[in-house]
């Protein structure tokens, strides 16, 4: 096998981490890349991080999901850079080296898979897997000009991947094209093709936080799509204001990173890079008190939310309220990106749902992304409404 040439820095660095497939199928003849937080046979998971790496062994066996990938034919091109320990969603990594956004040099490629999106947005593979607890597949779709999914949560197994926070992560996908999109997910996602087929639903709040540039930019493709699926019923689903959902998402998450990586940063006391560093240590002072509003109030909102789904709605909004931030940006300009963002991306994350965001729109000449969002089990359905509305949206079907 030849190694791709890394145009961007997708790759961890290294000798290229290539398998064969192992059967033919669907994906027969197409490339693919992981995040480096997925196992694979006799190579060390770094999960973005020295430290971590330092003090783990060579995995004893390959992620499941990667297996399936590769029974239906594809081949591996290698492992892909992450923002350590996935706790961030700009993709800059100091220990690896950011990736190159191919979109937007100049520009952060959005994290925590950023070497996923890269590589796929650069050309180097058809697809790429990443994972996502806080919008770490759909932010980097969304900065690349790419498409990507987030899926039900526990749709797609998580065995052999480094976890953030369980009860938020999942396993996601990156594509040039919808159909590839549906496609990986004929593979990994099981369920009805059909019935997303309910009305178009416009919650109000996410369009009101994008910026007005962003905001501006996609509604023309929302209005497509209202001529096939008919006109969207707006609706409002943060009485308590979208702020309130990165608050209760932030201490949720927050409180699970700590139990899961607590003990390994008190043992190891590991280098840490800006941002990150600050969130580990959040992470710590979080309370089961401080987390229980959180866990209370995701409750609420999937007992507020999930039947709006139910029969087969969709929510439509932009992916992210802004397009990607300059690599200039300060860790203060980055936390108002942050908090803007997950305060969207907490909507599906908080309800468990499935969502696919299109590279629908252009501001400036840079890529953002608009995001379908269904009720949880209708990922394949979601996935054929993305084609439809692909070729609706003259994307690449």
């Amino acid at each position: 096998m030849v190694a791709i040439e890394d145009s961007v820095g997708a790759f961890v660095a290294g000798p290229r981490e290539e398998r064969a497939p192992l059967g033919s199928g669907r994906l027969s003849g197409l490339t693919f890349a992981i995040k480096d937080l997925f196992d694979l046979s006799g190579v060390v998971t770094t999960f973005g991080n020295p430290d971590w790496a330092r003090t783990h062994a060579p995995a004893t066996s390959t992620a499941p999901v990667a297996l399936a990938l590769l029974q239906a034919g594809a081949r591996l091109a290698g492992k892909t850079k992450t923002q350590e320990l996935a706790y961030g969603l700009t993709g800059e990594n100091v220990w690896h080296g950011t990736p190159t956004n191919p979109a937007a040099p100049d520009r952060f490629p959005g994290g925590s898979s950023c070497g996923s999106a890269a590589a796929v947005a650069a050309g180097l593979v058809d697809f790429a897997l990443g994972s996502d607890t806080g919008g770490s597949v759909r932010i980097p779709a969304s900065y690349c000009g790419v498409f990507g999914i987030r899926p039900t949560h526990g749709a797609v197994s998580l065995a052999g991947a480094c976890a953030l926070a369980p009860s938020f992560d999942t396993c996601g996908w990156f594509t040039r094209s919808a159909s590839l999109l549906a496609g990986v997910g004929e593979v990994l996602l099981a369920g009805p093709r059909s019935g997303a087929d309910g009305p178009l639903l416009r919650p109000e709040e996410p369009w009101v936080n994008a910026q007005p540039e962003v905001a501006e930019a996609l509604r023309p493709a929302l209005e497509k799509l209202e001529q096939i699926r008919g006109r969207a019923v707006a609706l409002r689903i943060a009485p308590e204001g979208i702020d309130s959902f990165y608050d209760h998402f932030r201490t949720a998450q927050a409180e699970e990173a700590w139990a899961v990586l607590g003990g390994w940063v008190e043992a190891t006391k590991p280098r840490l890079g800006p941002g990150v560093a600050e969130r580990v240590a959040a992470a710590k002072a979080t309370d089961p008190a401080m987390a229980a509003p959180g866990r209370a109030f995701r409750r609420v909102l999937q007992a507020r939310i999930r039947p709006l789904l139910a029969g087969g709605a969709v929510m439509v909004y932009p992916t992210s309220p802004c397009v990607a931030p300059l690599l200039a940006a300060n860790l203060l300009e980055q936390d108002a990106v942050r908090q803007a963002t997950v305060g969207v991306t907490a909507i599906a994350g908080l309800c468990g749902l499935p969502e696919v965001t299109l590279p629908a729109a252009r501001v400036r000449g840079l890529p953002v992304g608009l995001s379908l969002v269904a009720g949880p089990g209708y990922d394949r359905a979601l996935l054929a409404l993305a084609c439809d509305a692909a070729a609706v949206l003259g994307l690449a079907v």
